[in-house]
């Protein structure tokens, strides 16, 4: 190592690193939250229905990641009966476009990822990812670095989701 090596301090990330196994000595993330819907502004959740949630990426690829999830602990799609299935479905397609109109993102990554090997970090309880993407957002941090810019707190986004729900006719965010 030279004198010109730079460290760069992310002490957050810890949190990340320990957490990477999704499910602690706590049980399944998930679960907890879906059973605490008076926490839920604690916890991130912006939205609920019958047998759903939506919620901030507490360790987000880009501002305005969310999760989607059924409130029941299930780890594949054919776990699902059809209702619970078509309001999945049905909340992302809200969450993407309150991503959009909240964020002003160019597009966004829709995706589920199933069993570790394919990158699930939280295998146990199914849940899509709602990731905004702007043109030119892969920068030299992500690579160089392994480390993310987040640009906007949470309690920020949430202000301009709150804003973007009125002109899109969506529910009301929770908390």
């Amino acid at each position: 190592m030279g004198e010109t090596n730079k460290n760069l301090w992310a002490p957050w990330r810890l949190e990340y690193v320990k957490s990477l196994s999704g499910e602690s000595s706590d049980g399944c993330f998930l679960c907890r939250y879906a059973e605490t819907p008076e926490k839920d502004r604690d916890n991130l959740v912006i939205w609920r229905t019958d047998r759903c949630f939506a919620l901030f990426n507490r360790f987000p690829y880009a501002n305005g990641h969310l999760l989607i999830a059924p409130l029941a602990h299930r780890p594949e799609l054919h776990d699902l009966d059809e209702p619970t299935l078509h309001e999945l479905i049905c909340l992302t397609r809200d969450a993407q476009r309150l991503v959009r109109a909240a964020t002003g993102c160019h597009g966004s990554n829709v995706g589920m990822n199933f069993g570790k090997c394919a990158g699930a970090g939280l295998p146990g309880h199914l849940h899509m990812h709602v990731v905004p993407r702007w043109e030119g957002d892969i920068n030299f941090m992500s690579v160089l670095s392994d480390t993310r810019v987040i640009p906007q707190s949470f309690e920020a986004l949430r202000e301009a989701m709150a804003e973007a729900i009125g002109q899109l006719g969506l529910p009301p965010l929770r908390g």
